[in-house]
């Protein structure tokens, strides 16, 4: 009996592991629901192979490599094959101001354009601006310049610039920078050497603010600067004139915009004696309407 009793667990053993053996000879036939397709196991779904990924994958097999390698072709050939040319030279002409303005020494007519022609690197330059009040032309300009690129948004300058109108011309040499600053103001900031002695300092920004892809409101300054008085071109030392516009255009077509605006001048030092003298304010407000035009 003893016997007996120390051999019972081992039977229990050995019927376990005969019950498995069963069980793994011959599974169990599935049950109807199953075969109806019940929810299969995490573990069987993932098995299951994706008909999209197959898709896809086969739809982004990479392409065979080149068969034939490309010889050597002329710049010329390449560019028109690829429709890419870097070295292509192109032009423009900007009126950015074209326009009637009421002055407190009557109505005057001003213009504010430019124009370049070259490539990405290197351009050639023609910037003029001035007034004509009661027929005499008074207060004109024209830079025409070298123009480098530097930087992506940034090119220096150098050239030469001639003054007209309103007294004896002056030739003057000019070096500067031109660019889009911070916040998408096209700054320009040039430096004059002239005959005598003398020296002059210009700066000009402005912004594009739109309100619709037509409606544009354009702010602008500019502010000049003298290192010495020019009394035959009524022009005193130090900062001459500061004049801050607003115009607002509409573009029917964006190489062609009428506008209508509002423009504060201001003369300081020797050079708002001078306008004294002859009569003048040294401060005005002016309306203006005019067109803004390119090709």
């Amino acid at each position: 009996m003893r016997v007996r009793a120390n051999l019972a667990p081992w039977y229990g053993v050995l019927g376990l592991i005969a019950t498995s053996c069963a069980l793994a000879d011959g599974p169990p036939e599935p049950s109807a629901q199953s075969a109806a397709g019940a929810p299969q196991s995490p573990s069987a779904a993932a098995s299951a192979p994706d008909d999209t990924a197959t898709a896809s994958e086969a739809a982004h097999v990479a392409p065979d490599p080149p068969q034939h390698q490309m010889g050597p072709m002329p710049y010329g050939e390449m560019a028109a094959m690829m429709q890419m040319d870097d070295t292509t030279q192109t032009g423009k002409v900007l009126f950015d101001q074209f326009e009637w303005r009421s002055t407190s020494e009557g109505n005057a007519a001003v213009w504010d354009a430019a124009g370049w022609y070259g490539g990405d690197d290197n351009k050639v330059w023609l910037r003029t601006e001035g007034e004509r009040v009661a027929g005499a032309t008074e207060g004109a300009r024209a830079d025409l310049l070298w123009d480098h690129t530097v930087a992506r948004w940034w090119n220096v300058q150098a050239g030469v610039r001639e003054d007209f109108g309103n007294g004896p011309p002056r030739t003057w040499a000019a070096v500067g920078v031109q660019g889009l600053a911070p916040y998408w103001f096209n700054t320009e900031a040039t430096f004059y050497a002239g005959e005598q002695g003398r020296t002059a300092v210009r700066f000009k920004t402005e912004c594009e603010l739109l309100f619709t892809q037509r409606l544009i409101l354009q702010p602008e300054g500019e502010a000049n600067i003298y290192g010495k008085a020019d009394p035959a071109r009524q022009l005193g030392s130090g900062l001459s004139d500061l004049e801050i516009g607003l115009r607002l255009r509409y573009e029917i077509r964006r190489q062609f915009a009428p506008y209508v605006g509002v423009v504060w001048s201001r003369n300081f030092g020797g050079t708002a004696d001078y306008v004294r003298q002859a009569g003048g304010d040294p401060s005005d407000v002016q309306f203006v309407a005019g067109l803004r035009a390119w090709f």
